[in-house]
């Protein structure tokens, strides 16, 4: 069921069901994270594997202290500038979060979502939320509510509806290594405005495949993820188009890229006609779940400048091409 009713949300969650929840990046699958069987129903409902950790979304920097410990001060400096928004912090955990939010790592991964909705959801709460994308695992990230409830909807109680999301990938995730900021994934805050704020970080530029899951301590190192069931082919458009003449297809562009043709097989999607970094992430996902409901064969597209918020862009039209 979709509504707008946040103090339904919020019973339903407090009996330990789960709630879709929306933020300014994508739809979260959420659930108390105190409570082991509400977080053991996420990665059921999405078939998600427990090697894979969870974010915890609070409803202020104040409440870090409840659940987590020894903070290093460039993460929370980033956090309290970039918060409610798209970024995460890696910090050591206590107790009181279950090993099953963390994978069974030390470290959980903390947010505070820069929604309306979901914030007044959590100030009705005494706990936090595990709240990973709300849509089966490795498939497209839901950017509305009737996304989620065509992924999910038979499966969870409720799906609160906040509109559309604003930002449209996930967050950002950062933590340390060796004294070093450390960037985990690619997201809504870009690596330039981070290094704005603390100076050089390191980029994890390695993804895993599910074998090296050992290797796996927060969310977003898979290789294989945000994957549309259509094959997502990356190269230069016009040897694609070449390629694939014969066969339907949908083109996702960017700026001033054009696609002539009457040809009724080919669907066009332009992120960002103007060439805009943030529109572009806006409409990412929502494009590809759109060609991937579509008739076409295959779902053809070329990165964009490796720079800002096409870096985040690049990163999961890269990871949706990846295939079994």
């Amino acid at each position: 069921m979709i509504g707008t009713d946040i103090l339904k949300a919020a019973e339903l969650l407090k009996q330990n069901e789960l709630v879709a929840i929306p933020t300014e990046t994508v739809y979260g699958l959420a659930g108390n994270a105190f409570n082991p069987i509400a977080v053991a129903k996420i990665f059921e409902v999405k078939n998600r594997p427990t090697f894979n950790p969870l974010i915890v979304h609070i409803k202020n920097i104040e409440f870090i202290h409840t659940i987590a410990q020894k903070f290093d001060e460039r993460l929370l400096h980033l956090l309290r500038r970039f918060s409610p928004g798209p970024l995460t912090i890696l910090v050591e955990k206590k107790t009181i979060i279950p090993d099953l939010v963390t994978a069974g790592s030390s470290k959980v991964a903390i947010r505070i979502p820069n929604h309306p909705m979901t914030l007044e959801l959590l100030n009705l709460l005494d706990f936090p939320l595990a709240a990973p994308s709300a849509n089966p695992f490795q498939y497209i990230s839901p950017t509305t509510a009737q996304q989620v409830e065509e992924q999910l909807g038979n499966k969870i109680p409720y799906i609160l509806d906040g509109g559309k999301c604003k930002v449209g990938i996930e967050s950002t995730i950062v933590g340390i290594e060796e004294n070093n900021v450390v960037v985990y994934r690619l997201g809504g805050v870009s690596i330039e405005d981070i290094e704005k704020e603390i100076g050089k970080v390191v980029v994890k530029k390695k993804l895993l495949k599910e074998t090296e899951h050992h290797q796996v301590i927060t969310s977003g190192q898979l290789e294989k993820h945000y994957a549309p069931k259509k094959p997502v082919i990356i190269g230069d458009l016009e040897d694609l188009l070449n390629k694939y003449k014969s066969v339907s297809k949908a083109i996702i562009l960017f700026g001033d890229k054009h696609y002539n043709s009457d040809n009724k097989n080919t669907l066009v999607f332009n992120l960002s006609p103007k060439g805009d970094f943030v529109e572009a992430a806006a409409h990412l996902f929502e494009t590809l779940y759109l060609a991937d409901k579509s008739n076409v064969d295959v779902i053809l597209c070329e990165l964009l400048p490796d720079v800002g918020l096409g870096r985040s862009i690049n990163d999961r039209l890269k990871r949706a091409s990846k295939r079994e």
